[in-house]
């Protein structure tokens, strides 16, 4: 267990300790996590009522045109859903190169099949303990009735407004009265909330099979997009093994590609070999080594990391302790570097937590990928649909690169620990884009490396690495430790909190949890 209940960082928060807990970004969408499990539920009927009620409350993030990724401890086993969506049959990548210098970033070019409705109805197929449509009342609640917008959100949405002022269906969907609502305001979607009570009473269907499916395609066609009713109907969410690496007598899981969980994986297995561990916490070495490492890790994952189906390497080979050692022996102690992928021997998002008082945990994430996305919305639907294309890349004989019926490299990624014994210890994320596989390295780090409890380990100040030399860095560094990591050749910017995600994090402690909510967002833990 982690050894103190010391919180020295600055920090709206604390954690919530409770023998049933959700803990996620949008306080009203944790809420309804909670009535679940005060319902009788369990949770995974919470953490889907959350998930459902985020598409509402929290839009500037993820919508029902988003895809999604799960591992759930089910009080027994982990399980792995990947729930992310293939591109169009009829793109190629003639089609883009003839067209584009890169892959667009909005538009119907950049939409792939949304995957997240899958994961609502797989996971509740083989999990849940309460009826699907039940899940479904506190957002239609929150959609029909209104909700009143929270301020965080707020400012995200009035930022989505102007980036997306080209797209009319956007602002008549989510800017009715000309402009983003305002931290306070109440907003309301009729569209939204008829939307999920089709996809509750037809238990997903409707959304790949039925009217909202015909609604999509139609739009496709009316908008020169090229998904079609045939790319929507042949969607299936998929159950997979997690992938792994140890850390500190702890396990690390992660969803294997074409999601990113891969980099955090490889930059804990290079920190291993690495003098990380005799550090000061928060110290220019100890922030060092984990840029150092996180830095070779990306460049392994945006060389590697595709759909699984069209990799050119294979995960195990990455995550060959050997290759690990010679990934490490690359880092200067004393210096900052530019960092290239290796050669292994061949062979804007939300998140969610939640636990139950009988053992079932969940990781969830499930995300538009840019605020709302590729800025098309489905007329008359509430449909925002995520841009998970623009994950593609043109560059010929590349793993990744764009082509039919094929998974983009897709950065959310849900995360899990458990500890020697193979027991559930915690199941966590770090929501925003890049930020998320380095976000776990830092967490998992903070809480098992050096002891920090997870509400203190997600107040402390974040770095991000960006290309080249150059980290993002949070406030709350010490200028002298910054000022010796410039001395040794990081390009350091410094940034506002928007650029280094939001946690959510829950541990397994004696006769119940420890469930940490990230003070960047709205959001809240919650439990009883």
């Amino acid at each position: 267990m982690f050894e103190s209940f010391d919180f020295p960082y600055p920090s709206q928060r604390m954690p919530v300790l409770a023998r049933n807990v959700v803990a996620t970004s949008q306080p009203l969408a944790a809420q309804a996590g909670l009535r679940m499990l005060l319902d009788g539920g369990n949770a995974i009927d919470a953490a889907l009522a959350t998930a459902i009620a985020l598409t509402v409350v929290e839009p500037t993030s993820n919508g029902i045109g988003s895809d999604a990724f799960a591992i759930v401890w089910d009080g027994s086993k982990l399980h792995g859903l990947n729930a992310s969506g293939r591109s169009p049959a009829k793109w190629s990548a003639d089609f883009f190169k003839n067209r584009f210098d890169a892959m667009p970033l909005r538009g119907w070019h950049s939409v792939t099949v949304p995957g997240a409705v899958s994961a609502w109805v797989e996971l509740s197929s083989r999990f849940g303990a309460l009826p699907f449509e039940k899940l479904f009342g506190p957002a239609i609640e929150y959609a029909r009735d209104g909700y009143i917008v929270s301020p965080i959100t707020a400012k995200a949405w009035q930022r989505s407004v102007e980036i997306l002022k080209a797209f009319p269906m956007f602002l008549q969907t989510f800017a009715p009265n000309g402009r983003a609502p305002r931290a306070g305001e109440i907003f309301r979607s009729e569209a939204h909330a008829r939307t999920l009570e089709l996809i509750a009473r037809s238990r997903g269907e409707a959304f790949y099979r039925g009217e909202l499916a015909a609604a999509i395609a139609k739009c496709a066609r009316d908008e020169g997009g090229l998904l079609d009713e045939q790319d929507l109907a042949e969607h299936r969410a998929e159950w997979v093994d997690t992938i792994w690496t140890d850390y500190r007598d702890q396990r690390l899981h992660e969803i294997p590609p074409n999601g990113q969980g891969l980099a955090a994986l490889l930059a804990l297995q290079t920190l291993r070999h690495s003098p990380l561990a005799a550090s000061r916490i928060d110290s220019a070495e100890f922030l060092h080594f984990q840029i150092e490492a996180m830095k070779l890790a990306l460049a392994d994952a945006h060389r590697y990391v595709s759909d699984p189906h069209h990799m050119d390497t294979r995960v195990d080979a990455l995550l060959d302790d050997g290759y690990a050692r010679g990934r490490a022996k690359l880092i200067d102690p004393n210096r900052a570097t530019v960092a290239a992928h290796g050669v292994p021997k061949r062979g804007d998002t939300v998140y969610l937590a939640a636990a139950d008082r009988d053992g079932r945990m969940v990781s969830f994430i499930q995300s538009n990928y840019f605020g709302f996305g590729s800025g098309v919305v489905v007329p008359g639907t509430g449909i925002a649909l995520q841009n998970r294309g623009a994950g593609f890349t043109l560059e010929d004989n590349h793993p990744n690169q764009v082509g039919p019926r094929k998974r983009p490299f897709h950065t959310i990624i849900p995360g899990f620990v458990t500890g020697a014994n193979g027991s559930p210890l915690m199941s966590f994320g770090v929501m925003g884009g890049p930020m998320q596989a380095q976000g776990h390295v830092q967490m998992l780090v903070r809480v098992f490396g050096f002891g920090q409890n997870p509400q203190t380990a997600s107040d402390a100040p974040r770095w991000q690495v960006t290309r080249g030399l150059e980290v993002l860095v949070e406030r709350g560094f010490a200028p002298d430790v910054l000022d010796e990591l410039d001395a040794r050749g990081h390009d350091i910017q410094p940034a506002e909190p928007e650029h280094f995600g939001g946690a959510q994090l829950i541990y397994k402690v004696d006769d119940g949890y420890l469930a940490a909510s990230d003070h960047r967002k709205d959001g809240q833990a919650v439990g009883f």
